[in-house]
């Protein structure tokens, strides 16, 4: 869905869920800003059987005069009703008749998007969406403080103070919203009571301890999301814990929180294994988080406690992969296939074609933030589906032949490279050229039977994840310099050698 969409609709009614957080304020409020500047009547309500009294959401709205309406009751049916970071129809979500309903959300409960509705549960925050969505309808955020901040606010509580973010357009809010910095420091400090410091406290009295895995984990009470992660960061601290799990009731699913200090426990890795086909879970390699959906828990798991689920779930994952270090090379040869790179387009572009020599910068594609210094030597390579990756002029020439025409293709997310000298960013594609791969370059690689850690030789302390169906790969010439090639990726782009 466009915002464009619902610029036909006159009468607009934007609903945040009962009792809303800074995540569903600050989308409601960027959103009744854009509809109120193309002239549309417009309001902004909340129902459920609570007013607001939370101290930062008061703090919030009182800062910016956001006029949001705690309403039981709409006399009139509006044109136009649109939910923002909940789902028409859902439990935490009054109901109300409309003669059209829209939808934004990020949270995972089986609708997808369509023509009234934006739905991207691979996002952390319903205020990232609608800041891709006003981008993509060309308003400048940064020329409103109130919304920027709004929109920043609302994905920072959303995604545990950053902790949680794992897209790209995430990354690009951190960067590039122009915020007010002093009232995100008070809001940052009006987050808790004394009531919520207590729960923390009976939480931490409250914990299951495996001393094998050096793993906790703890069930507190329904409570603010960010209260989990305080919890996690102080039981990390703990000498004899290195991993832990902490999560709550909250409605409609559980809101879990990872902590990990094991560099072969990735948090962002375990949450996505502990909500898998459930919910959704993501973050960073020590910092993550996941929902879990109830009524997709019951549905593939019946009536097993949710307890009960964790504990199994923890000893299901410590026995689902194996660990490789590079250093250590491959022991056992002998299930290796030879695979030779096939003849495909990719995208190329020279560092010195976008930036002067020594400018540093980093190249920012999904799979995070790679730091690059501009030189003659450096070139970018981008893939199929939107990966880029600096490599080294000799290599290049050495598997790949340039071409003169541009590199045409489109990406959910457009690859980019920000300037670290002036905090700008430009993207890749408009500067790149295609280039076509030889036949020089060749593998051995294993399909996977159980999930592998590696451990290449470029990074000891984090590993790269394959999973059931991937391939663990080495060059012809070098069986230290291991590495994971997802499935689809190997099928698509080499071709296997028959003996």
């Amino acid at each position: 869905m466009k915002l464009s969409n619902l610029n036909k609709y006159n009468e607009i009614v934007i609903q945040m869920h009962n009792n809303p957080d800074a995540d569903a304020v600050g989308s409601g409020f960027a959103l009744y800003k854009y509809f109120k500047s193309i002239g549309k009547n417009v309001r902004l309500i909340y129902g459920g059987n609570l007013k607001i009294t939370k101290s930062n959401i008061v703090l919030l709205l009182d800062s910016m005069n956001i006029p949001a309406e705690y309403v039981t009751e709409l006399d009139y049916v509006p044109e136009l009703l649109l939910t923002v970071d909940c789902q028409y129809g859902e439990g935490n979500v009054q109901k109300f008749d409309a003669e059209n309903i829209a939808m934004i959300d990020h949270h995972n409960t089986g609708r997808l998007s369509d023509d009234m509705s934006e739905i991207r549960s691979h996002l952390v925050s319903c205020s990232t969406i609608c800041y891709d969505m006003l981008r993509k309808s060309g308003v400048d955020i940064n020329s409103d403080t109130d919304m920027a901040t709004a929109l920043y606010y609302g994905m920072f509580m959303d995604s545990n103070g950053f902790a949680e973010i794992r897209h790209p357009l995430e990354r690009d809010m951190i960067d590039f919203l122009k915020i007010n910095k002093s009232l995100i420091k008070r809001l940052c400090h009006t987050n808790f009571t004394l009531s919520e410091l207590e729960t923390a406290g009976i939480a931490l009295l409250r914990y299951s301890y495996d001393e094998n895995k050096r793993l906790t984990i703890i069930n507190s009470k329904p409570c603010d999301p960010n209260i989990l992660g305080v919890i996690g960061d102080m039981v990390l601290q703990v000498d004899s814990v290195d991993v832990s799990i902490i999560y709550n009731d909250c409605q409609d699913g559980y809101k879990l929180s990872i902590r990990s200090c094991a560099v072969e426990v990735a948090a962002n890795d375990f949450a996505a294994f502990l909500t898998k086909d459930i919910g959704n879970g993501g973050g960073h390699n020590d910092k993550a988080g996941g929902y879990i959906s109830k009524k997709k828990f019951r549905e593939k798991y019946g009536d097993e406690g949710i307890d009960t689920y964790f504990f199994d779930k923890v000893s299901e994952f410590y026995d689902s992969f194996d660990v490789i270090n590079a250093k250590d090379g491959i022991k056992d040869h002998s299930d290796f296939e030879l695979y030779e790179k096939k003849n495909l387009t990719y995208g190329f572009v020279k560092t010195t074609d976008m930036f002067e020599t020594g400018t540093e910068c980093k190249v920012r594609t999904y799979e995070g933030d790679v730091f690059v210094v501009a030189d003659d030597r450096i070139y970018i390579m981008i893939g199929h589906e939107g990966g880029a990756y600096p490599i080294e002029k000799e290599i290049f020439e050495r598997k790949y032949t340039a071409g003169d025409k541009p590199y045409c293709m489109e990406f959910e997310y457009s690859p980019s490279v920000i300037n670290l000298l002036t905090n700008t960013s430009e993207e890749l594609m408009p500067h790149s050229k295609e280039c076509f791969s030889n036949n020089s370059s060749r593998i051995y690689a294993k399909k996977l039977t159980k999930a592998a850690k590696v451990f290449t030789k470029w990074d000891y302390e984090t590993y790269m994840l394959g999973n059931i169906g991937d391939y663990i790969c080495y060059p012809e010439d070098d069986d230290k310099d291991i590495y994971i090639i997802k499935g689809k990726i190997l099928d698509e782009t080499y071709n296997k050698i028959n003996m």
